[in-house]
């Protein structure tokens, strides 16, 4: 397992409580944060227990839910569902997709 196991971990937990003030304002958008948030999570565990050009696919899907999670909780912050998105989670996105990136290629 990669070590960036446990930060995907608290970013999901984060946007699950972002996902609860933007249920009030689009239940849709909420239900997508909280598959692609979960998908990071899942697509990185599964890539671990894979081999050959497999598992780039499986990081390469973690990559691909970690920009959807972040481009969903800047979406809400830019329709006023969220105040702006803390600077630390916007960190943890950065660090996620950057070592997602590098694994996926």
């Amino acid at each position: 397992m990669l070590r960036i196991y446990p930060v995907c971990l608290k970013m999901v937990r984060e946007v699950a409580e972002l996902a609860i003030a933007i249920r009030g304002h689009d239940r849709d958008l909420c239900r997508q944060l909280q598959r692609s948030s979960v998908s990071v999570v899942l697509n990185l565990a599964e890539g671990s227990a894979v081999r050959d050009g497999r598992r780039r696919v499986r990081y390469g899907d973690a990559l691909g839910s970690a920009l959807e999670t972040r481009a969903g909780v800047e979406v809400a912050s830019a329709l006023g569902y969220i105040d702006s998105v803390d600077e630390a989670l916007l960190g943890r996105f950065r660090h996620i997709i950057g070592v997602l990136s590098k694994v996926s290629r």
